[in-house]
């Protein structure tokens, strides 16, 4: 067994992911722990192509997005040079802000879920998280986060998306309990107590494990 974890962030937009990511990342670091952290859409070109879509700088089917996605998280875990896998094999604990729970529930608001996650079968195949880490915020709250120091909003930041986005986060949760490891947690506390919360939940999975 590994000691080194795959720890995937989920959240709709403005949940307060990157602060959580950045903050146990400090934790696990000061408990010896090699980390490294990662995102999706990656930097690679076709997330670059994603990003894109996102800017509204060019136009794509939410079929097209869906299929990207599942293109780039192939390479995120395959990637030699600083893929998921090779990254793990060298005994990091890899962090990673969205994986495949983003795409069902950001794709399976436009299309059918059982496509989406058919599609991204082989990514959850090859390598699923330790734990999935779910914040969950109110639309309301995540609305308010985005504007907040905001000129423009990205393709999917839209208070009737956001909605059915969170819906679509626990219909997956649901069907997915007996295959995936999730955690959810209340993301409209305050940062501290959030953090406190999934340190908490680690420390009762790696006693486990």
């Amino acid at each position: 067994m590994r000691k080194n974890l795959f720890i995937a962030f989920e959240g709709i937009d403005g949940s307060g992911k990157s602060t959580q990511v950045k903050l146990l990342t400090e934790h696990l670091e000061k408990s010896g722990h090699k980390v490294y952290c990662t995102v999706e859409p990656t930097n690679s070109h076709i997330g670059s192509i994603i990003r894109s879509i996102f800017s509204h700088k060019i136009e794509a089917d939410h079929r097209t997005i869906a299929g990207l996605f599942v293109a780039d998280r192939l390479d995120h875990l395959l990637n030699k040079t600083d893929g998921i896998l090779k990254k793990l094999d060298e005994g990091y604990t890899v962090i990673t802000d969205r994986y495949y729970l983003s795409s069902y529930a950001y794709h399976g608001a436009h299309m059918p879920l059982e496509w989406v996650i058919g599609a991204n079968s082989l990514s959850a195949d090859l390598m699923r998280p330790d734990i999935n880490i779910y914040i969950d915020i109110f639309p309301e709250i995540s609305m308010a986060r985005l504007k907040k120091g905001r000129t423009s909003l990205e393709l999917f930041e839209t208070m009737e998306n956001l909605i059915i986005v969170r819906e679509k986060y626990y219909e997956a949760i649901e069907k997915l309990k007996s295959v995936e490891k999730i955690f959810i947690t209340d993301g409209n506390r305050s940062q501290e107590l959030i953090a406190a919360d999934i340190r908490h939940h680690l420390s009762i999975l790696t006693l486990n494990t």
